[in-house]
Parts: C-alpha cells; structure tokens; sequence
C-alpha cells in the first residue's frame, strides 16, 4: 500500500512534501511535477526529462512520423516565426 501522509498549504499555496513520502519516491531539490486538480483532488506526478538515449530515440521517430505526414523542415521553420509573431 501507499505510504500515506498528511500536510498543508500555506498561503502562499506552497505544499512541503513529507520527508517519508520524499524517501520513498527519492525526490531530490529541484524535482519537477505535473499538478493536475479535479473536484476535491490534485494529483502530483513526478516528471524527469529524457535520458539522452531516449531523446534520440524520440527525435528520431518525430522525423519519421514528419515524414510519413509530408511535413518539410521549411514547414517547421514557418510555423516557429509564425507562432513567434502572435507572441509580439
């Protein structure tokens, strides 16, 4: 089972982690999480960012799938100004 624990927000919304909880999961200084709240429940999902084994990978199979789609990189650089120019 979980291990289970309570804590509270503070006014500034922050929520500290317990120490157990932190162990358990071996959250370090910095760790990054996806909040997601819906009705009376927030859920806090670790998140990491690929290894650079995995980033490959990743990077490869967007060009593949580009590919499949007819997408070219001059197809890629129009849509990067243009979302830059709605940022203005």
């Amino acid at each position: 089972m979980a291990n289970v624990s309570t804590t509270k927000m503070s006014s500034k919304g922050q929520v500290v982690i317990p120490e157990n909880i932190r162990k358990q999961l071996n959250l370090k200084v910095g760790a990054q999480f996806v909040v997601v709240g819906e009705k009376d429940v927030v859920i806090l999902k670790n998140i990491s960012p690929p290894s650079l084994d995995e980033f490959g990978d990743l990077i490869a199979e967007a060009r593949k799938k580009g590919k499949q789609a007819g997408i070219k990189k001059r197809d890629i650089s129009d849509a990067i100004l243009k979302a830059r120019e709605r940022k203005k």
